[in-house]
C-alpha cells in the first residue's frame, strides 16, 4: 500500500498559482515524444495501479501536457481500456494548435481539450493524471505549485504521476502523489540500456534531479543501488535481470522501504516510499 508523505517544498515563492481569468496555468514547451516512449509508465499503471483504477467511482485518466503529437494519449486510452473498458482519457495541451491537430482522433473515450495544471474537465475529479516529460522543462521553484495545484484536483484516491524518460523510453523515473502528498519513486530501466543503476539520474523528476548530491536522500538511494548492483556482478553471466533482482533483494535486506516485489523487479522497475527519497 503506498502511504503518502509530507510534500517536501524547495525554496522560493508561495505554492498558489496565480491565474488570469480563463488562461491555463503553465506554459508551452517543447512537446517532444516518440511512439511508446511512456510504455513502462503505462504498464506500471494497468498493474499495480489497475485495481485503483478498476474500483474509481469516475475512471477520468487525464494526459496532461502530451506533446506536439496525440500518441501518447492515444496510447494510453488503448492500454487502460484493457483494464476499465469504460475508461475516459483526456489529452490536455495548452498549445491549442496542438489540440486542434490532435481532434480527429477523437472516439468514445478519448477527447482532446486546451488547458493547463488547472486540469480543466468540468468540475470532475480525475482517478489518474499523468503529466511525463512537461515539469523537467520548467524551474525548480516551480514543481512544487504545480504539484499542489494538480493534487487538489485530483478524486479523493486519485493520483498524480509527475514523470521523465529518454526519448524511446529506455530509462524512465516518476513520482507517484496522492492528494495528500507524494508516495513514491519509481526507476523502470530497459536491461542493457545502462551501466549503473545510478545512469537514470539524469532523467530524474524536477523534485528530485537537483538533489543528487552528497547529503541528498535520493543521492545515498541511488548510490546504495549502484553498491549493491556491482555486488551482484557474479550474476552476470546468467544475465541482467537476474543481476537486477539480486540488487533488488540486497536493497530490501538492507532496510530499504520498497513497495514493490519480484513479480515488478523482473521487468527492470523498482518502487520505494518517498520519504526514503524526499529532498532534505
Amino acid at each position: 500500500m503506498l502511504v503518502p508523505q509530507q510534500l517536501s517544498l524547495p525554496a522560493g515563492p508561495g505554492r498558489a498559482v496565480p491565474r488570469q481569468a480563463g488562461k491555463p496555468i503553465g506554459s508551452i514547451t517543447r512537446g517532444t515524444t516518440n511512439p511508446n516512449r511512456l510504455r513502462r509508465m503505462d504498464r506500471w499503471l494497468a498493474g499495480p495501479r489497475g485495481r485503483q483504477l478498476r474500483h474509481a467511482a469516475d475512471p477520468l485518466v487525464v494526459d496532461l501536457g502530451y506533446g506536439a503529437a496525440p500518441t501518447t494519449a492515444v496510447e494510453l486510452h488503448q492500454r487502460l481500456s484493457r483494464v476499465r473498458p469504460d475508461v475516459e482519457v483526456v489529452g490536455i495541451e495548452i498549445d491549442p494548435g496542438r489540440v486542434h491537430r490532435a481532434k480527429p482522433l477523437e472516439r468514445p473515450g478519448l477527447s482532446f481539450r486546451q488547458g493547463g495544471f488547472e486540469i480543466p474537465v468540468d468540475g470532475r475529479r480525475p482517478a489518474v493524471v499523468r503529466a511525463f516529460n512537461v515539469l523537467r522543462q520548467y524551474d525548480e521553484s516551480e514543481y512544487a505549485a504545480h504539484w499542489d495545484t494538480v493534487r487538489s484536483r485530483l478524486a479523493p484516491d486519485g493520483l498524480f504521476i509527475d514523470g521523465t524518460c529518454d526519448e524511446i523510453g529506455r530509462r524512465a523515473t516518476w513520482v507517484a502523489v496522492a492528494p495528500e502528498g507524494p508516495v513514491s519513486l519509481s526507476i523502470s530501466v530497459r536491461f542493457g540500456a545502462f551501466a549503473l543503476p545510478s545512469d537514470v539520474a539524469e532523467r530524474l523528476p524536477k523534485a528530485l534531479i537537483h538533489r543528487n548530491v552528497e547529503g541528498e536522500r535520493v543521492h545515498r538511494y541511488l548510490q546504495a543501488l549502484d553498491r549493491a548492483w556491482l555486488e551482484a556482478a557474479a550474476l552476470a553471466p546468467f544475465g541482467n535481470r537476474q543481476r537486477w533482482l539480486a540488487m533488488c533483494r540486497s536493497l530490501h535486506a538492507a532496510g530499504w522501504p520498497l513497495l514493490d516485489g519480484p513479480a515488478r523487479w523482473r521487468l527492470g522497475e523498482l518502487t520505494v516510499a518517498w520519504h526514503a527519497v524526499a529532498p532534505c
